[in-house]
């Protein structure tokens, strides 16, 4: 796998014995400490050092600097409730059945990643991942004294395309999140420092038009300006709920979301008669199925030059090569990133790209906990590059299994000092819960799994 970064992924810091470079509040999972040598070893909580006066870090170096040392790395299921079934076009969740990873270098930093599971968008299942999850674990346990470079490149190789890209995205997650921790800096630092804070749009799933104006009045009163509204099931349908929105929170900005719910003739239709409400969206996500490139383009060009709207493409954008291929062809106004669809690694290849070209930037996830929307979270504000943010989908479950983490206020995720992630999972309930909950349905079968994916 390519390590291609732009240099605003690396950055320069001098650091003096007496002065730490991004002070910090301490707690009891994030001791204040100075800024420790990336490739010294370390016990992660009990010891410091002083640093050499000059250092780089930043993602690009360390994967050519930081030696890794694993000492344990392990998948479990990450089961949520969600407050109401959340659906879309192409599926219904009921509740999450995410798998969470932690790893943990023989430092004694960890690292947290998830790998979201959302059916008929991600390629695994919960079994699958979990299987897949073990296997990268192995080959981390088997990577001493390799740099970090070389381990997500091998990496790229277990968990290849758009398969397993879920699976990697969470692995690459937890792994860079134990070496960030291990140099005690926050990842949105990492990722290049520009900002400490975003704001997300909430999304609305597809619902009743009477659940779904109550839905955005509450919205409305928590502060969110942006609504992404699900639509593509049912065109007359989608109008009605459209109206009741409008009502209930007149001043929000839309977001329409088909999730490849509708021909290129439909989605036009729905432009039109939005049109004809006094309604402009700031942005038409998708409208089309992921293949028809040609009623992508189409819409888009409609959208743009008859209304000003831009067009993005979500599921049509699941790799390099379909980037290239949008900026090409001139299929789409914006591109949404999603960690999930294409991993760490390829999330950062695609941005570039699609900055160097012009092209507008979106970011979203799955249906995920603040483990993986927070490390999102983190790559947006270290960026500062993406004009629309759609990590809203914590706020959609019925429980928070992660301490600490961003401060979330409405619609504004705050990012401090913390070093890494800044959240974490309890291990052992997760697992307890797994078992009670999860394991037990699948009997036999996850008593092997419980075997095969420990350390």
């Amino acid at each position: 796998m390519s390590l291609t970064f732009h240099s605003s992924f690396i950055k320069t810091v001098t650091q003096y014995p007496h002065q730490h470079p991004f002070p910090k509040t301490p707690t009891s999972q994030n001791p204040t400490k100075p800024l420790q040598n990336p490739n010294s070893v370390l016990r992660c909580t009990h010891q410091t050092t002083t640093a050499a006066p000059t250092m780089s870090f930043g993602l690009k170096s360390l994967t050519e600097t930081f030696v890794i040392d694993v000492e344990k790395a392990e998948g479990r299921p990450l089961n949520v409730p969600l407050t109401a079934p959340f659906t879309i076009a192409s599926s219904r969740l009921d509740s999450v059945g995410n798998v969470a990873i932690r790893v943990e270098l023989s430092n004694g930093c960890a690292g947290w990643g998830e790998t979201p599971i959302l059916p008929s968008v991600t390629a695994e299942d919960q079994i699958t991942a979990l299987e897949k999850v073990g296997v990268a674990c192995a080959a981390l346990r088997r990577a001493r004294g390799r740099t970090l470079g070389s381990v997500l490149g091998e990496l790229g190789e277990i968990l290849p395309g758009h398969e397993f890209a879920s699976v990697r995205a969470g692995v690459e997650m937890a792994l860079i999140d134990a070496v960030a921790n291990s140099i005690d800096v926050p990842l949105w630092r990492l990722f290049g420092g520009a900002l400490d804070s975003i704001t997300t749009d909430i999304t609305i799933p597809i619902v009743s038009p009477a659940e779904a104006a109550e839905l955005a009045a509450k919205y409305r009163k928590q502060g969110f300006g942006t609504l992404k509204l699900k639509v593509g099931k049912d065109l007359r349908a989608d109008i009605e709920v459209l109206k009741a929105i409008r009502v209930a929170h007149p001043d929000c900005s839309f977001i329409l979301d088909a999730n490849e719910g509708y021909t290129a003739k439909e989605a036009i239709e729905v432009l039109d008669k939005l049109h004809e409400m006094g309604v402009t969206p700031v942005l038409f996500e998708q409208p089309v199925q992921r293949d028809d490139w040609e009623g992508l383009h189409h819409v888009s060009h409609v959208a743009k030059n008859k209304y000003g709207i831009s067009v993005a493409a979500d599921e049509s954008c699941r790799s390099l090569l379909d980037v290239q291929k949008i900026i090409r062809e001139n299929l789409a106004d914006v591109i949404n990133i999603k960690i999930a669809k294409v991993g760490v690694l390829g999330a950062l290849e695609m941005i570039e790209l699609a900055k160097s070209n012009g092209i507008t930037l979106m970011i979203g996830g799955m249906v995920e906990t603040r483990i993986a929307m927070g490390f999102a979270g983190h790559l947006a504000a270290g960026l500062g590059c993406f004009r629309f943010i759609d990590l809203d989908t914590p706020l959609l479950l019925a429980e928070d299994p992660v301490i600490g983490g961003y401060e979330a206020s409405g619609a504004i995720y705050k990012f401090t000092n913390a070093r890494g992630h800044g959240g974490f999972l309890h291990w052992d309930s997760i697992a307890c819960f797994a078992y009670d909950g999860c394991f037990c349905a699948f009997d036999s079968y996850y008593q092997h799994k419980m075997t095969f994916l420990g350390n």
